[in-house]
């Protein structure tokens, strides 16, 4: 494990069409002491022709020899980590950049171990939508099994004081999953700035019909974390009453100009 370190997460799948602008976004960083580690899960599009056009030796390509799902690929990326820090950037999604620096900084400064900050939301052309996503100040355990307020691309934690992070096979909410696991070991402090842009696309999970969604939560309590039918059910009523309850305290609108 290398001190200060920050190993970046970003597992990737049919992401051609985004992962240059994600990867550039890391590039822009101002910390420069990062290691980008991207495990491709077979992708049948150029997304592996594209990442060959970037020449930075921080810059790690790994590809499945079988598609495994986002959450044994996600686990491999963690399993290849070699930073103090472990943050997270789907392909698709991107990064402020003062992101690194910033949070950090306020880590280090508080004596925090896991953090997250606020985000903004935009279209598949990279425009913003007119919706800022906050947050809870603090997320202790009892607040994340509410929700997991943390957005996959905002959250960084010590690998160093919470250990390796590894998650079951579900196909959807793996975020979540780790989420789950670090919330354990820790509690997730916010940063109130926006630092970071998540893509909506039209087939994403967020799009899924609310009977879909609530099998994802059923298998991310009852398989994942190992909970019994009737507590992983009430889990799932509990998480989609505070998610309503997100949508209109956490998420504002505002203006977009031009």
């Amino acid at each position: 494990m290398t001190d200060n370190l920050v190993s970046i997460i970003m597992p990737s799948y049919n992401t051609g069409r985004y992962i240059a602008e994600s990867i550039r976004s890391v590039l822009a960083q101002t910390y420069t002491l990062w290691d980008l580690v991207i495990v491709d899960d077979c992708s049948t599009d150029d997304t592996h022709e594209v990442v060959k056009t970037f020449n930075d030796s921080r810059i790690r390509f790994i590809k499945n020899e079988k598609n495994c799902g986002a959450a044994l690929t996600r686990n491999r990326a963690i399993r290849e980590a070699n930073g103090e820090w472990i943050a997270f950037l789907d392909s698709d999604d991107l990064w402020a950049p003062d992101k690194l620096e910033k949070q950090l900084a306020f880590m280090k400064e508080n004596g925090y171990v896991f953090s997250y900050h606020d985000y903004i939301k935009i279209d598949e052309g990279s425009s913003p939508i007119g919706i800022y996503v906050s947050g809870p100040d603090k997320v202790t355990r009892h607040k994340m099994y509410n929700y997991g307020y943390p957005g996959c691309l905002t959250f960084i934690y010590s690998a160093k004081a919470l250990g390796l992070v590894q998650i079951k096979d579900i196909k959807k909410n793996n975020d979540y999953a780790i989420l789950l696991n670090l919330c354990k070991k820790a509690d997730c402090y916010r940063l109130p700035e926006s630092l970071a842009s998540y893509r909506i696309r039209k087939q994403s999970i967020s799009h899924d019909k609310l009977g879909k969604k609530i099998r994802s939560h059923y298998d991310l309590f009852h398989l994942c974390d190992e909970q019994k039918a009737p507590i992983a059910f009430i889990n799932v009523m509990r998480n989609m009453f505070f998610g309503f309850l997100k949508k209109l305290i956490y998420e504002k609108k505002y203006r977009v100009n031009g």
